[in-house]
């Protein structure tokens, strides 16, 4: 990766690596370091932590994230319960939140991806690009302390998101779809979705999932939706949201034929 194309990448994060090779190892996908030639492959490991990829990395910036936003609600939403605070947590250090921020900081074009992932248009999938700012969060805070990584995070992941949803005048959004598809469907009398795990692939510590929702409203199953995530968990989550939608635009249009029915009729 040329120096110039890490500059942009550091002044788009407001922090001057010291230790440049902590940020090379947060933007490289474990496919990258496999198929690395073997004399980039043994630089890369001499790296202070011992791996060329952003595995590791990845695992410490997850603690930062939820450390720094569990002490900002904390300060910032004192009249909060503990249970709306985990809520609100849950959404700020989630996947598809944590997603916008790595597409808006542009993460995939500075991603060091293998050939295969490389094919496989891994610079937009979501799992890589919230991986890859996970392990950038531990590059700010292994290379610039405790404060350079908890004012990025307050700054360009927390601060906006909680000025778009300004909790003052609006409710904290639907974080656990699953639950919210099951009390959906069971307040309209229909039968509860049917969670199939249709694929799983990768290595045992770097698996990703895929799962489709069905709504067994036939005799044939009714797909409606399908994600992939990092566990079970996350894709169950992604596509419990998508049938979420789903059913919002049915009942939509629904009240739109309705309402233009008895238009009619008048």
């Amino acid at each position: 990766m040329k120096s110039r194309e890490l500059t942009a990448l550091e002044e788009s994060l407001g922090h001057r690596f010291q230790r440049q090779e902590l940020l090379e190892q947060a933007l490289t996908h474990s496919s990258q370091a496999r198929e690395a030639e073997a004399a980039v492959a043994a630089a890369l490991r001499t790296s202070t932590y011992g791996r060329g990829d952003n595995e590791l990395l990845e695992f410490l910036g997850d603690a930062v994230l939820g450390l720094v936003t569990s002490e900002t609600l904390f300060h910032r939403f004192p009249a909060l319960d503990e249970g709306h605070l985990s809520k609100l947590r849950a959404h700020l250090v989630g996947q598809r939140h944590l997603l916008r921020v790595a597409e808006q900081l542009q993460i995939g074009s500075f991603m060091r991806l293998g050939r295969g992932e490389e094919k496989s248009g891994g610079r937009g999938k979501a799992s890589l690009l919230v991986d890859a700012l996970e392990a950038i969060l531990a590059a700010l805070y292994l290379d610039g302390g405790w404060q350079v990584a908890r004012d990025f995070i307050v700054r360009c992941v927390l601060e906006p998101e909680l000025g778009r949803m300004n909790l003052e005048t609006s409710a904290i959004p639907v974080m656990d779809f699953k639950s919210a598809l099951q009390e959906a469907l069971q307040a309209s009398g229909r039968a509860q979705p049917l969670y199939v795990l249709v694929k799983e692939e990768g290595p045992e510590h770097r698996k990703t999932f895929t799962v489709e929702v069905r709504l067994p409203e036939s005799e044939a199953a009714q797909f409606v939706g399908r994600a992939e995530g990092a566990t079970k968990k996350r894709a169950e989550q992604e596509a419990a949201r998508q049938v979420l939608e789903h059913l919002a635009k049915l009942a939509e249009a629904n009240t739109t034929t309705t309402e233009s029915n008895t238009g009619k009729g008048k």
